[in-house]
């Protein structure tokens, strides 16, 4: 399973359509319920700043079953215009968890 925190900050007059973007995406996760994804966002109190934590398992093509999203596609779509600090991916290694993402 790959795991990856991003975080970025979005511009203020932005934020609202972030979230519209956002929303639409766990729209389709639960419509569609699709296999091999663990995934939480959040927004800072800052109210501009987001960060979204991604446990995923390949697909059987090898691709990420997130990122194939149509709404996540949408998404992704132009999110550095919407962006005042670009998107940063880090990979998470676990240690240890207590029911955080199905473990």
């Amino acid at each position: 399973m790959r795991r990856v925190m991003v975080r970025y900050k979005v511009k203020a007059d932005r934020a609202a359509e972030n979230e519209s973007y956002i929303k639409k995406v766990f729209a389709q996760l639960q419509r569609d319920r699709p296999a091999g994804i663990h995934y939480a966002t959040f927004k800072l109190d800052d109210g501009v700043s987001f960060i979204h934590v991604a446990a995923t398992e390949p697909t059987e093509s090898g691709g990420n079953p997130l990122t194939e999203l149509s709404e996540f596609k949408a998404f992704s779509a132009d999110i550095k215009d919407r962006c005042e600090e670009p998107p940063v991916t880090t990979k998470l290694n676990e240690i240890a968890s207590y029911e955080f993402f199905g473990s």
